[in-house]
């Protein structure tokens, strides 16, 4: 694990990259990080997350910038800006039971190839994917999902890389870090090591590329 400054790291992610994106309507996701990737002009970004947040707030700001090609999230709802591109054919969206979405990234996260779920068997969510019988139920197929990045907010670190969250900010979070191949971290506070209990820490150093400092 290495500190990297905030310009830096976003520096390392091409235009084009798929990334996995922390946070429920902005709880949780990397502020510094987003802010930077539209300071940066990161475009034709492939975007895991749980939602478009709303105008101005997380993710949004990549929706209003219109640097995303790609989303692949549970709902939209309270993004306009993501539903008006949606319509005009500007955004192509993936939308994903929330369940569904959560177990395809541990899926990722875990060397799985996909999951079988019943979600959305019968339903427009079937379109495209393999129905399995198993003892007599039906089950959709859900391929797991990966990521080029994951933009990772935490509430503590040490300077190992080990990571805590707090409350409701932790969400996708501990996830995403398992299921991308640099997993970028920006944390409220880093520590000396030994200072988080052992049983506190949710995802372990070995996960962490970078923490990302400001600068």
């Amino acid at each position: 694990m290495k500190t990297i400054s905030l310009t830096n790291a976003v520096a390392m992610i091409p235009a084009g990259s798929s990334l996995m994106i922390g946070g429920f309507m902005g709880v949780g996701t990397p502020e510094p990080l987003i802010d930077e990737l539209v300071r940066q002009q990161k475009s034709d970004l492939t975007v895991i997350a749980n939602d478009t947040a709303s105008p101005g707030i997380g993710i949004g700001k990549l929706i209003s910038a219109r640097l995303v090609r790609h989303l692949i999230v549970s709902h939209i709802g309270l993004n306009p800006e993501t539903q008006q591109q949606m319509i005009a054919g500007e955004l192509k969206v993936d939308l994903v039971p929330q369940g569904t979405l959560t177990e395809r990234i541990r899926a990722g996260g875990s060397g799985l190839g996909g999951i079988l779920t019943p979600t959305g068997v019968g339903t427009v969510v079937e379109e495209g994917k393999r129905r399995i019988e198993v003892d007599g139920r039906d089950y959709l197929l859900e391929t797991a999902l990966r990521a080029d990045f994951a933009l990772v907010h935490a509430f503590i670190a040490d300077y190992l890389g080990n990571l805590s969250y707090v409350l409701t900010a932790r969400n996708f979070n501990p996830l995403m870090a398992m299921a991308a191949e640099t997993v970028l971290v920006q944390t409220e506070n880093i520590v000396p090591v030994g200072l988080i209990a052992p049983d506190h820490v949710v995802t372990p150093a070995p996960l962490v590329d970078y923490l990302v400092t400001k600068g």
